[in-house]
């Protein structure tokens, strides 16, 4: 990346319902939503794993991964991630290695050590599982061998998924999967989207303790940045109020649909709640072309990200497609 260019961009959707809309609207939505970036160039297309959140609709990730590649043709798609403390490798190994062998070279698999929901659902999904700190390591240790070549004597192959070498990524907020990717030598994509407080400080680690691998040579980092683009910054600012929403309805434990932008929304709320929101998005860039070119920029030269992945949660469908084609100019 040079000091004129921008990293690649890529796409991080949670497949929002919009107030008044449905689920398979909102699938719809995803899929040309992804048509449309990979028009734009974009590299990758991810979505992430969240359960029993009204208002998001990508708890089958990996039925979604496959629904994406099927609508596109060239674009990387995956997982952003699959939040691995909630399934058996062996079961995510033959999800991603069926999914690789029907898109060849497409597939990414994103793995996260949250577990992407609430207490009451984190145990309708793992049952009498109790998590550990020893287990992530070892269960992503497993994902690699059973995606890797069959070994002499293995017992436990994984079919499909076994040779498929599926490209593991490991993504956080803090400082524990920066280390395991470094020393994994494996690429590492930060949340910086909805938690960026430690974000220097994980990435700084990483690139300092990364362990170059036959996957991975060198470190590659990933960032996620909230985006809201319009062609001037009082339009972004108000098509951004359906993400300000969105937000202090997470941080006041209020989840809901996406919904419709509100005219000078931020003026009408609490300082309290103005700071929440605006810590949760303290690397977002909303704005018109030059705002947000200028707002990427400053997030190269502070990060040097590899690569961008946007979260744009624009309630109007065509100005969100909008919004990614203004990003995409801003950072040629």
């Amino acid at each position: 990346m040079t000091a004129h260019s921008l990293p690649p961009l890529s796409m991080l959707d949670l497949v929002a319902v919009r107030e008044g809309g449905t689920v398979a609207q909102a699938l719809q939505i995803a899929a040309r939503t992804a048509q449309h970036v990979e028009a734009l160039g974009f590299q990758r297309y991810w979505l992430a794993e969240h359960h029993n959140m009204p208002g998001i609709a990508s708890s089958a990730t990996a039925v979604l991964v496959g629904h994406i590649a099927g609508a596109t043709r060239t674009i990387r798609v995956g997982s952003g991630g699959v939040m691995l403390p909630n399934h058996a490798p062996l079961v995510v190994a033959e999800a991603f290695g069926t999914l690789a062998e029907l898109y060849p070279g497409r597939i990414d698999l994103g793995l996260g050590r949250a577990p992407g929901t609430d207490g009451p659902t984190m145990r309708a999904l793992r049952r009498d599982r109790v998590e550990t700190e020893a287990d992530f390591p070892r269960d992503v240790a497993e994902l690699q061998h059973l995606l890797g070549p069959v070994q002499p004597g293995q017992r436990l192959v994984a079919m499909p998924g076994a040779g498929t070498q599926v490209p593991i990524w490991l993504l956080g907020s803090s400082l524990f999967s920066a280390q395991l990717a470094a020393e994994r030598g494996l690429p590492y994509a930060f949340a910086s989207h909805f938690a960026p407080r430690m974000l220097h400080a994980a990435i700084d680690l990483y690139r300092r303790l990364f362990r170059p691998s036959a996957a991975c040579p060198k470190p590659y980092v990933v960032i996620g940045v909230p985006l809201i683009a319009a062609p001037t910054d009082a339009e972004a600012e108000y098509l951004a109020s359906s993400t300000y929403q969105r937000v202090l309805g997470i941080v006041t434990g209020q989840r809901g649909l996406l919904r419709p932008p509100v005219e000078h929304y931020l003026e009408g709320l609490a300082y309290q709640e103005r700071a929440a929101i605006a810590d949760f998005l303290a690397v977002g860039v909303v704005g018109g072309p030059q705002t947000v070119r200028d707002g990427l920029a400053a997030l190269a030269e502070a990060t040097r990200a590899d690569e961008f992945m946007l979260v744009s949660d624009v309630f109007d469908p065509d100005l969100r497609l909008r919004s990614l084609e203004i990003a995409a100019q801003a950072a040629t």
